[in-house]
């Protein structure tokens, strides 16, 4: 199992920063690649970022340009450094981790999530 915990939301101006934090826990060295989520109210769940254990990086059209994706391996948690952020960023962004389990009968893949964090932007 791996447990997430987030950290470094808040209330934010628009055109303001904020850094999210993900701290993993448990059996991090299953765990393929990580990811940010979020959720702004009535509408789904879009994937903003995702970094492999490589560090290799990719962006949606939400991330793209004004967020950066990162992790640290040694402190096993993973960033989201927002920069000019926009009301529309306004959401709970959530963790997320892919999990590989080998077993007897094959491989498995599951997705672990963090509780979440509200982030809000002012305009």
């Amino acid at each position: 199992q791996v447990q997430l915990v987030e950290s470094g939301g808040g209330w934010v101006q628009a055109g303001g920063s904020l850094r999210l934090s993900c701290a993993a826990s448990g059996n991090i060295f299953s765990i393929k690649a990580m990811g940010w989520y979020r959720q702004a109210p009535g509408k789904q769940r879009e994937l903003v970022a995702t970094i492999t254990g490589r560090g290799n990086t990719n962006y949606t059209d939400s991330g793209e340009g004004r967020f950066t994706i990162s992790r640290d391996n040694a402190k096993n948690t993973m960033y989201l450094q927002m920069n000019s952020l926009k009301s529309e960023d306004t959401a709970v962004y959530y963790c997320n981790a892919r999990r590989v389990v080998v077993t007897s009968q094959g491989k498995y893949e599951y997705d672990t999530w963090g509780q979440g964090t509200q982030v809000t932007v002012s305009s």
